[in-house]
């Protein structure tokens, strides 16, 4: 089959390494903090060194709440908003994300990100390239990007990198009780509150589960709502035409685009830093040798 095109849910990765490693455990010669940078490097190498991709991407987020997600749900992500605007990050993390992207690009692996969208969205649409794929991120929504056919599998490391969960439809569907194509009316259906998405009050995940069951999905639902003949457990009909409103919109802010538009990219795994000497002066600077020579090792391991 080939090896595997690695897609990586960059913020995923890196707000996990910030918060996973304490500050004063990574820093630089002057003291700044740089956890974030060595954790993400050495998730990275680990990804890279057992998955052995052919191909690897991180993607970024150009727009961590897009306006068009947020006209059609003002609540979505609102919970997560500074008072001053953008997004609330760890004043730690901030000025490590740069440094991140500048270290990936003098080892030559891309990332990108997309004006109006998502990490998630760029993920969603190198995910319909042909051939193996494994998107790796903690967010449950790219669940919906699992496809058997593909295939397309979801790295997900809700527990780690070291304890990836490798999770085709079969492992959806155990999860959740819905196929993965259906992952996205699910999630509307029950919400998210790390999100802002509200869910249908009174729907959980089992009885959102057992009505994509019944019916085939959020359209099928919503045509059953008006029929009379339809039945549903008591009180689960009423509670969904009071979401009727909400249920018109979620499902497309929770489902991922999959028709970014994105330059012609080189996503090959490099055999060697593209830049060693950036790649060597970056290292010295911020204390990152250990991290950065791991990486570089297991890219030449592929």
């Amino acid at each position: 089959m080939g090896r595997p095109l690695l897609l990586v849910d960059a913020p995923s990765l890196y707000f996990r390494a910030y918060f996973g490693i304490p500050e004063s455990a990574a820093t630089a010669p002057d003291g700044s903090p740089v956890n974030a940078v060595r954790g993400f490097l050495d998730m990275l190498a680990t990804l890279i060194r057992t998955r052995r991709p052919g191909r690897v991407v991180c993607a970024l987020d150009a727009d961590w709440r897009p306006a068009w997600r947020v006209a059609l749900l003002p609540s979505y992500k609102a919970h997560r908003v500074a008072p001053r605007g953008g997004e609330i990050v760890p004043d730690g993390l901030v000025p490590q994300i740069p440094l991140i992207l500048d270290v990936l690009t003098a080892i030559g692996i891309v990332a990108v990100g997309a004006a109006g969208y998502e990490a998630d969205d760029v993920l969603g649409t190198l995910a319909t390239q042909p051939g193996p794929t494994e998107v790796v991120s903690g967010d449950r929504d790219l669940f919906q990007l699992v496809d058997d056919d593909v295939p397309v599998r979801m790295l997900y490391c809700g527990r780690g990198v070291a304890k990836l969960e490798v999770c085709d439809d079969a492992a959806v569907r155990a999860k959740y009780g819905v196929p993965a194509a259906c992952y996205a009316d699910f999630a509307a259906l029950r919400g998210d509150p790390s999100d802002g998405l509200p869910g249908v009050p009174g729907v959980g995940e089992k009885t959102a589960a057992r009505l994509i069951d019944r019916y085939g999905g959020l359209d099928g639902i919503l045509a059953a709502m008006d029929d009379p003949a339809a039945s549903f457990a008591p009180g689960v009909r009423a509670r969904l035409v009071t979401a009727r409103d909400y249920l018109a919109v979620a499902p497309t802010v929770v489902r991922v685009a999959r028709d970014v538009p994105l330059p012609d990219l080189d996503l090959a795994v490099p055999p060697a830093p593209v830049d060693a000497d950036r790649l060597f002066a970056l290292a010295e600077r911020w204390n990152l040798a250990g991290a950065c020579r791991r990486l570089v090792d297991a890219m030449h391991g592929t």
